[in-house]
């Protein structure tokens, strides 16, 4: 049997900007991205701490060290600027393995984004 398991997650960002014209996606720090295991494309969802939204898109870099949370797409309808959100990614394994699966984990400074 395989099960859904959380792979990744950056905990408590805050939102630095909402794009609704850009074509989709949510747009992260590289570094952020680095830290919490999360790749080019891969599918996220993020909940918005603020209103209690919940959405899926993908994961696209931005700019390192520039602590850039920005929803793109009709995803930005679901933020404003300064919301706070959670990141997270998911993996498929097997049951046994995810018993002892370990997620990366990351506790980001929520005022800057920042990793110190």
């Amino acid at each position: 049997m395989q099960i859904e398991v959380v792979k990744s997650k950056i905990h408590r960002v805050k939102v630095t900007g909402a794009d609704l014209q850009y074509i989709g996606s949510v747009t992260i720090d590289e570094n952020l991205m680095d830290a919490a295991n999360i790749i080019q494309g891969e599918k996220v969802q993020i909940v918005n701490i603020n209103n209690g939204e919940r959405l899926e898109t993908y994961a696209i870099p931005g700019p390192r060290n520039s602590g850039e949370i920005t929803l793109n797409g009709p995803a930005a309808r679901k933020v404003a600027k300064g919301d706070i959100v959670i990141i997270i990614s998911y993996g498929i394994m097997e049951f046994e393995k995810a018993k002892t699966f370990k997620p990366s984990l990351i506790f980001p400074n929520e005022n800057d984004n920042s990793l110190t």
